[in-house]
């Protein structure tokens, strides 16, 4: 029995890697932009979840306090941003934990912001908030109160990791 020469199939079995080459790099390109695209719909799906859960909070407290003109009705809560940034999932996460522990400020007389904004820095002043299993420390700059709405800038930080 003869054994056929390989020379001459050398050119079809390097045309036939090149192709499975280009097949396993185009895969990777596509993945990657799936993922990347797919990210950037993630988080514009938890700002949009946000927005509908402040907006429901902001429509309860205006349906309430309709009649009363000098009650908190809305809260607002902005993220500085610090260099290196942080994860926007978390920001967002955070931003609705602090929210929560800020709805007990919801109609509550407007006038007496100044009794509420000691007692808010005292209760969140360097509060601690656990998101995808990091910590990250919250600090109050900036309170502003104008027409019914409670506008509040926030600083967070990564708490550096503790060794036991």
């Amino acid at each position: 029995m003869r054994i056929p020469p390989f020379k001459r199939y050398r050119h079809i079995s390097q045309t036939f890697a090149v192709f499975v080459l280009g097949v396993v790099v185009g895969s990777v390109v596509y993945n990657a932009i799936f993922h990347t695209s797919f990210n950037q719909l993630w988080l514009s799906n938890l700002d949009l979840e946000g927005q509908i859960k402040q907006y429901e909070d902001d429509i309860d407290t205006l349906k309430k306090y309709r009649h009363q003109q000098t009650v908190i009705r809305e809260i607002k809560i902005r993220s500085e941003q610090k260099n290196p940034p942080i994860d926007p999932a978390a920001i967002k996460a955070i931003i609705a934990k602090l929210g929560d522990d800020l709805d007990v400020l919801r109609g509550q007389n407007a006038f007496e912001i100044d009794t509420y904004s000691k007692f808010v820095r005292a209760l969140l002043d360097k509060k601690i908030y656990k998101v995808r299993d990091k910590e990250y420390s919250v600090e109050i700059k900036t309170m502003l109160l104008m027409e019914g709405m409670l506008q509040i800038w926030v600083d967070v930080s990564p708490v550096p990791v503790r060794n036991p």
